[in-house]
């Protein structure tokens, strides 16, 4: 499988320069080295400037409604276990109105992938503050500069008990690539933060403010992606501007696993027939 085996043909119409074009390479990248079957992977996205990537990919896709990209990515990995499926979003997707579904798919372990294009602003909505702006960034709803406390992903999804957990630059693609495939790989559910630059709208955090202020988890000596504690420690001391794989617990069960699901086949399986009688009747409920 080549990269080229996952691209429909679109053109993308993200702006020159934006971080995504990056993310999406990578994806399909990943998706290559592990020769994942086109009609066996799902890219689920929500809205924004990185909800456009779904629509590029070939392979199936759904292009969900604002924060949602995740109760959707849930359903049909529970729906066919055989799917791979990653879901795909923005700071603002994932972290302001879809931050309570984040939470809740870390806890659940649900096996999937969630790929979070983190550029620090709404680029869709023309450069508003985001909820992991840092202090001071202005923007057109923040001209005097954010005064908000910045939410840090890296510390939230530790904390909430991911059970992998990673960081990339969109202008660092071997290294991307790498922990996008690790994740898909990975049993349970799979969060990668990706820097990913909005050249339009965000003229502070620069391709060349990150590379200036990223450090990688190379330089950082001792640390262990198996302890909590190593990972809230190394997020702390470099106030989440780290790359690399942060955290990895690979044997912790799955959502599936404590329900039992892998006993069964999957729903998909079960599909039933019925006449045109039966389905009216089976459905007259809902009706009023």
């Amino acid at each position: 499988m080549e990269m080229k085996d996952y691209s429909n043909g679109i053109k993308p119409n993200w702006c020159p320069g934006c971080g995504d074009f990056s993310v999406l390479r990578a994806i399909q990248l990943a998706a290559a080295s592990l020769e994942i079957p086109q009609e066996r992977m799902v890219v689920v996205s929500g809205i924004g400037c990185s909800g456009r990537l779904s629509g590029y990919m070939n392979t199936y896709g759904f292009h969900s409604v604002h924060g949602r990209s995740l109760p959707l990515a849930q359903g049909i990995k529970l729906a066919n276990r055989e799917l791979t499926v990653l879901a795909a979003g923005g700071d603002g997707d994932g972290f302001a109105i879809g931050a309570g579904h984040t939470l809740h798919a870390i806890r659940r372990n649900v096996d999937l992938t969630y790929v979070v294009m983190n550029n620090q602003v709404y680029g869709l909505t023309k450069g508003h503050v985001s909820p992991v702006s840092l202090p001071g960034l202005k923007t057109k709803t923040t001209p005097a500069g954010s005064v908000d406390q910045p939410i840090q992903p890296g510390l939230l999804a530790v904390g909430a008990g991911v059970t992998y957990y990673a960081q990339g630059f969109s202008a660092q693609q071997e290294e991307l690539v790498s922990l996008i495939a690790e994740a898909i790989k990975h049993k349970g559910f799979s969060l990668v933060q990706v820097f990913s630059p909005c050249i339009t709208y965000n003229k502070t955090n620069t391709y060349s403010w990150f590379r200036e202020n990223l450090t990688n988890v190379s330089e950082v000596p001792a640390h262990q992606t198996d302890n909590v504690d190593s990972a809230l420690r190394i997020l702390r001391e470099t106030d989440g501007l780290i790359t690399g794989l942060i955290y990895h617990q690979p044997d912790q069960p799955t959502f599936e696993d404590r329900h039992g699901l892998n006993q069964h086949d999957p729903l998909t399986s079960k599909m039933t027939e019925s006449t045109e009688e039966q389905f009216s009747r089976w459905t007259k409920r809902f009706f009023i």
